[in-house]
């Protein structure tokens, strides 16, 4: 089991993640924009980070890019999941430190196929 931090300022989305997440035994903590992504990943210190990207204020690129950048929270994986489906929008994501990149609405399969790697072992 992991813990996940889910960083997505849709309610709904959030709900549709932390459904899906826990019916696959895994601890869900959310943040409900980018800022608050960054400063709940830094306390939290999450096993990874699943990322919106439009959100207000901080975009979850540039949340991305704290998060990977920071020293503290460099080690976390940060999957982006993000409506989105541009490559040049994937190709930003990776630029920023994201490890993957899912584009919504996700499907269970493709979301733990994504995430899988990026795990702790068990």
């Amino acid at each position: 089991m992991a813990r996940i931090l889910i960083v997505d300022d849709s309610p709904t989305q959030t709900m549709s993640l932390t459904k899906i997440l826990k019916k696959n035994g895994h601890e869900v903590i959310t943040a409900k924009n980018g800022s608050e992504g960054v400063v709940v990943a830094e306390a939290e210190l999450p096993d990874l980070v699943l990322m919106d990207v439009v959100m207000p204020g901080v975009n979850g690129f540039q949340a991305t890019r704290q998060i990977t950048k920071n020293p503290s929270t460099s080690h976390i994986p940060v999957v982006i999941c993000t409506t989105k489906d541009q490559e040049t929008d994937r190709i930003w994501g990776q630029r920023q430190g994201a490890k993957g990149y899912v584009t919504k609405p996700v499907e269970e399969a493709i979301l733990m196929e994504t995430i899988k790697p990026f795990l702790p072992k068990t």
